[in-house]
């Protein structure tokens, strides 16, 4: 729990005025009490006047008056900054599968080391969260919708096939798609715009729908993307364009660069081209829909990225109402304070 607390009726905070008040009642009645016992010439009397027992006479009391503390805290609705489990639901894995992710600097080659390190995060991740895959290169599709199978995930994961070109905006268009069935997102329609040419069935309607209100970055909570890619975009939506749309609906994309950012040449398919890790892009996703920037040039930090990436979207830092935790620990503190008292002088008080 990260202090400082915040208030929802701060105002009722006076009411620990009380505390100290209280405290010199207490002062006041030891006082009272130990002259009242200097009139007794029995020493045993003396002793029971004052209490007896030491410093055990003073537990119960100090326990109440922490009690009474802790429900008067619990009564101005206190808000704290704790961790939680994060309340997303589904996860879309975004990832390339462009001629690129054959090269080998990363061991055995960029894909095998990113499919191997995809389908040990599904391992880790809780079982109740719901994992979709989108392959990308020249185009960007579903290969796998939403599930909590994660035998399936990893079949889909496995049957990846390399193609040409990066059409990274594309594959965050078609991810915002997945999350949002029901909002009409078509990648076309980016692309191409409204073509009274598409063919339309007859039962759809022609009405156009509401256009969509944005909401805060990054407050959408119950789905995010991981994108991964090694290189630049050379095709499709724009990358900074899809960006903006994720962040309008408030969904964070992870962004995960991979290969190297001075860039090589490979070969594929009988030619040659270079490829250039394009990490300031990747970087302003991240920024714009406040997710997080990660980079793997190894196979070891791609595995490790994805053990970073399970913690953060599994644990989540937020500001929580804790009154009930205050008045459970008031009342605990009271039973204490009423037990130790019955316990050592047979009365309460």
């Amino acid at each position: 729990m990260n202090l400082p607390l915040t208030f929802f009726w701060p105002q009722l905070l006076w009411l620990l005025l009380a505390v100290p008040l209280l405290v010199l009642v207490y002062v006041l009645l030891l006082r009272r009490k130990r002259q009242t016992a200097l009139r007794y010439a029995s020493l045993s009397l003396v002793k029971e006047a004052m209490g007896g027992r030491g410093w055990r006479r003073h537990v119960p009391p100090v326990l109440f008056l922490m009690a009474l503390t802790a429900m008067l805290l619990a009564a101005a609705r206190p808000f704290a900054v704790i961790v939680l489990p994060n309340s997303q639901q589904t996860i879309i894995l975004a990832m390339d599968v462009s001629g690129s992710m054959r090269a080998t600097d990363v061991e055995p080659n960029r894909l095998v080391a990113s499919q191997n390190a995809a389908k040990a995060f599904l391992a880790e991740l809780p079982r109740h969260i719901k994992v979709g895959i989108v392959a990308f290169a020249g185009t960007a599709q579903v290969v796998q919708q939403p599930t909590l199978n994660r035998e399936d995930l990893a079949a889909a994961i496995d049957r990846f096939q390399l193609q040409r070109a990066t059409a990274i905006g594309s594959a965050i268009v078609v991810s915002l798609a997945e999350i949002f069935p029901d909002e009409g997102i078509d990648l076309a329609d980016i692309l191409y715009g409204q073509s009274p040419q598409r063919g339309r069935s007859l039962d759809q309607s022609t009405a156009e729908r509401p256009p969509h209100q944005p909401v805060p970055p990054g407050s959408y909570g119950s789905a995010a993307i991981i994108l991964l890619t090694d290189g630049q975009r050379t095709t499709g939506v724009d990358t900074l364009q899809a960006a903006q749309m994720a962040a309008e609906r408030g969904v964070k994309i992870y962004t995960v660069g991979v290969g190297t950012v001075e860039g090589e040449t490979i070969g594929f398919e009988g030619w040659s081209m270079r490829v250039r890790l394009d990490e300031e892009t990747l970087k302003e996703v991240a920024l714009r829909t406040h997710g997080e920037y990660f980079y793997a040039g190894t196979a070891d930090n791609l595995r490790q990225v994805y053990q970073a990436l399970g913690s953060s979207l599994t644990l989540e830092k937020k500001e929580t109402e804790i009154s009930g935790l205050l008045a459970l620990l008031g009342a605990l503190l009271a039973l204490m304070s009423a037990g130790l008292s019955l316990w050592w002088f047979n009365r309460i008080a």
